[in-house]
């Protein structure tokens, strides 16, 4: 057998079952020694009979009066006795009409399942059996169990890793041996077939630690190559000059946190090396970064050069236009600022393009339009990604590539990201992070709400209303018909979706008030022109879906209700929440459940902290990366042993990370790794 074998050559393997591996990803061997269990079931503690209690058992004992009926139209049941010296249990299979043929009476089977009241009587029910052997697979050990797909279930995947235990023992290593022994980790071999079959905990437990810290360490090491892989190139130089950046301090109407100066200096001392700047600026709703990117640009600007700043949204882009400049004004620099979007004329877009070209616009932001052939940055030094991480990779390397040579690059995102999480994925860029929020920016004072509560929640908005605010009403459905699961039109996807909830607030709750609706099925025309109406005060109310996630600002805003917030996560509840409190008033969020049940502790935690990074790293805890990760185009975060929560992980993966480097380590000498980092290296790098 060898890894790139069909799984087909597999005993019990025939095309039909094949195809069933193909619904999981698996076509070879070495996919399915690769495919670790999800949990385990421990039925490792063999018992006699007589000391059996209701919960999971497993015995050793020998089955015989088996008997099979159905008992009614389409149930079938299957009884036996399983006896041995000490005493007697039934035995029950429900619709299992194969299970009276498959048993020898009179041999001896462990047998493992839950013991538990059937009919008056207690039994094992439905249990799992096994001829007693010296290698039994299914009971009497520590179970893996996998994720299945309709007509494939453990048991058989459980029997076809046993045929490859030869093959998983013959398992090159992929970490050099130095590593494994100052670890004490167990042979990739081993752990591997721990994995499937742990002797014990221990044994499980040794197993996931080597391949968690393997899953760690390829990561690490990748994005450790990719830093020193950036640190050889060059990049022009830009000196730093207090009088501008004195000068700029000067003008702003607000006073900059101590986090923003630590993190300007940071990104000036980073511009005056002749190697690219990759810095990540990390910081919370409202913490004040496209002012430290402004204040980096002007440096930029300064010496003559060029800078981009590429945003996900034109909504994003335009405002970011609007603020830059306004922050560059007072300096003079206000014309050299250009905008390049999607829903411009044509001859909008070749008139920027054309001064861009000249010089005559020395900075230019926009989204993907940024990307075109046709946009020329010769003086390109200072790129300004912002929430970096809904950008594929290639699509970053188009911009960087607009300068002809490697230029600083500024990342910029409002998604708090736990350290442990932006050490793994982040670690060829420098992080700072704004962890402050500016003087007079008062907590969002968060509450959650029972659709029984709805007029008089209702009379508090009114009178927000009416002093002049504004509010965000955020819902999770465009229309009834795109609720996951709900019946077109029902009345619950329809208390949920942005179009029926925009008619009820329009036509009723708030009548005397007027009403926008925005969402991602509108032209961008149209999208730009309901968001610029909001900004304007030419409505009160916005209603709309998660395309207000990130990034607007309306200072009057001072109410978020949050419709159906049980179908929302943390981080993104908190983006949400980010939209409001921006100015000088006070400011709600009001989660609106979609049921009268019990919030979970998760939208509690919102009701009792303002911290994006402490909400993250509970998503991290409770849902794992995905959460404040959904929208990423990283595609290398296919951990499945390792937890990102386990710092102490991470700080040795790292560690020995830089470690292989030092020593000059050749990764042809391990294939398995070398082709790990060549992938995450093709997903992650932004050079």
């Amino acid at each position: 057998m060898q890894l790139d074998d069909g799984i087909a050559s597999l005993k019990g393997v025939g095309a039909a079952t094949a195809g069933l591996y193909a619904r999981l990803g698996i076509t070879t061997l070495g996919q399915l020694i690769d495919y670790f269990p999800r949990t385990y079931d421990d039925y490792s503690a063999v018992q006699p009979v007589r000391d059996i209690t209701p919960g999971t058992v497993t015995i050793q004992a020998a089955i015989g009066r088996i008997t099979a009926r159905y008992v009614r139209r389409g149930m079938h049941i299957t009884e036996a006795v399983a006896t041995d010296k000490t005493g007697s249990v039934r035995l029950v299979w429900f619709n299992q009409p194969y299970r009276a043929a498959s048993i020898h009476a009179g041999r001896d089977y462990y047998i493992s399942g839950t013991l538990a009241l059937a009919r008056q009587h207690f039994a094992i029910q439905s249990p799992a059996i096994e001829l007693v052997s010296e290698f039994p697979v299914n009971t009497a050990r520590i179970v893996p169990v996998y994720r299945e797909t309709k007509g494939l279930t453990s048991r058989q995947i459980r029997r076809a890793i046993q045929q490859l235990l030869p093959l998983i023992r013959t398992l090159r290593e992929t970490l050099p041996p130095w590593l494994v022994a100052a670890h004490g980790f167990l042979s990739r071999a081993a752990a591997v077939e721990q994995m499937h079959f742990p002797d014990g905990p221990d044994g499980m437990a040794q197993a996931q630690a080597r391949l968690g810290f393997e899953e760690v360490f390829g990561l690490t090491l990748a994005s450790l190559l990719n830093k020193y892989e950036i640190m050889r190139e060059y990049a022009p130089p830009v000196p730093f000059d207090e009088a501008i950046a004195r000068e700029f301090v000067r003008h702003l109407p607000f006073t900059l946190t101590d986090a923003q100066r630590r993190t300007i200096w940071q990104i000036y001392l980073d511009m005056q090396r002749d190697q690219p700047m990759n810095r990540l600026v990390e910081g919370d709703v409202g913490s004040g970064k496209t002012v430290v990117a402004a204040m980096a640009a002007v440096m930029v600007l300064h010496h003559g050069h060029q800078v981009a700043l590429m945003a996900p949204t034109e909504i994003l882009a335009r405002q970011h236009a609007a603020t830059l400049q306004r922050l560059l004004q007072p300096l003079g620099l206000d014309a050299q600022l250009g905008l390049l979007v999607g829903g411009m004329s044509a001859a909008e877009k070749q008139r920027v393009r054309g001064q861009a070209a000249q010089g005559a616009v020395r900075f230019i932001a926009g989204t993907h339009a940024l990307i075109q052939d046709r946009v020329d940055m010769r003086a390109l030094e200072l790129v300004i990604i912002d929430e970096q991480h809904r950008f594929g990779v290639e699509q970053r390397k188009a911009l960087m590539a607009k300068a002809g040579h490697m230029p600083h690059v500024l990342n910029l995102t409002a998604t708090p990201i736990p350290r442990s999480l932006a050490l793994t994925l982040y670690g060829e860029l420098d992080i700072s992070i704004l962890d402050t929020k500016p003087a007079g920016r008062h907590d969002v004072i968060t509450e959650i709400c029972s659709p029984h509560s709805r007029a008089q929640l209702n009379a508090r908005i009114m009178g927000e209303l009416e002093q002049g605010r504004q509010m965000f009403v955020v819902c999770p459905l465009i229309t009834p018909q795109t609720g996951a699961g709900q019946p077109a039109g029902g009345a619950y996807a329809a208390e949920l979706a942005a179009e029926q909830i925009f008619e009820r607030i329009a036509k009723k709750d708030f009548r005397q008030f007027r009403t926008g609706l925005l969402h991602g099925r509108m032209k961008p025309a149209e999208k730009n022109e309901v968001m610029q109406a909001f900004v304007e005060h030419r409505l009160d109310i916005l209603v709309s879906t998660t395309v207000i996630e990130v990034g607007v600002d309306v200072p009057n805003a001072s109410v978020m209700l949050v419709e159906g917030a049980d179908r929302f996560g943390l981080a993104q509840i908190h983006q949400l929440r980010g939209r409001v409190g921006r100015g000088a008033h006070q400011a709600y969020c009001f989660l609106m459940m979609s049921d009268a049940k019990a919030p979970s502790a998760r939208l509690r935690a919102l009701e009792r902290t303002a911290s994006g990074f402490r909400l993250a790293e509970l998503d991290l805890e409770l849902r794992g990366p995905g959460a404040i990760y959904g929208t990423m185009q990283h595609g290398a975060l296919d951990l499945r042993i390792a937890r990102l929560t386990d710092v102490r992980l991470i700080t040795r993966a790292r560690e020995a990370a830089q470690a292989y480097i030092d020593r000059g380590e050749d990764l042809r000498h391990y294939p398995v790794l070398m082709e790990r980092v060549r992938r995450i290296r093709a997903v992650t790098s932004l050079n």
